[in-house]
């Protein structure tokens, strides 16, 4: 059974229990994620593809909101740029702005998002991370300077993998990936499968 929606203006019909985001790009919006990938389960958790429903409250997270029948979306208000800018600016807080040593330099989603909604520098104050860099394994570096806790390593691990090697490690700005008591991979239940390179933005 299908739905009708409106999304900016164009009204679009979509399967019933499609979630906001896929309706938003067939509408043909280009909405931010970062922790959404189509072959893990929904997460919701870096709010970058918040959407403005109208008539509620708050903006949603489109990528884990069912679309719903006569649903008016905005996708671009300024209520969602706002947002969006600020989510920007916590990750920027806590991240080393090295691009030009960066091997994701022009192809980096955050460095994309920054450009795109004109973030610049963070006006939350916080002392940048000096993780480690885990060098244990001749195929895979982690350097977890460079994380924007996106969480797609670590659901790809437990989900594809079934290894459970990493996880989410502390809370709130003290928050990184790691393995079992901030050990290296070598010493984990790590397969070296790739899974998590594979998914890392």
């Amino acid at each position: 059974m299908d739905i009708k929606l409106t999304i900016d203006g164009k009204e679009i019909e979509v399967p019933q229990g499609t979630m906001l985001l896929d309706a938003c790009r067939k509408a043909g919006a280009d909405i931010p994620t970062f922790c959404y990938d189509p072959d893990l389960k929904l997460a919701g958790s870096c709010r970058m593809c918040v959407v403005q429903p109208k008539g509620w409250r708050n903006l949603v997270a489109s990528c884990v909101t069912p679309a719903q029948n006569g649903m008016v979306i905005e996708t671009e208000s300024p209520d969602v740029i706002e947002a969006r800018k600020v989510i920007l600016e916590l990750m920027l807080a806590r991240h080393k702005l090295t691009c030009h040593t960066c091997e994701k330099d022009g192809e980096c989603r955050l460095q994309d998002y920054c450009y795109r909604y004109g973030v610049t520098e963070s006006r939350f104050a916080g002392k940048v991370h000096n993780l480690f860099k885990d060098e244990s394994n001749p195929f895979i570096e982690r350097d977890y300077d460079k994380c924007i806790m996106c969480t797609r390593c670590v659901r790809a691990c437990e989900e594809i993998t079934g290894a459970r090697a990493i996880n989410v490690m502390e809370r709130g700005y003290h928050a990184h990936i790691a393995t079992a008591f901030d050990g290296e991979l070598a010493d984990s239940p790590c397969v070296f499968c790739g899974q998590c390179i594979m998914v890392c933005q």
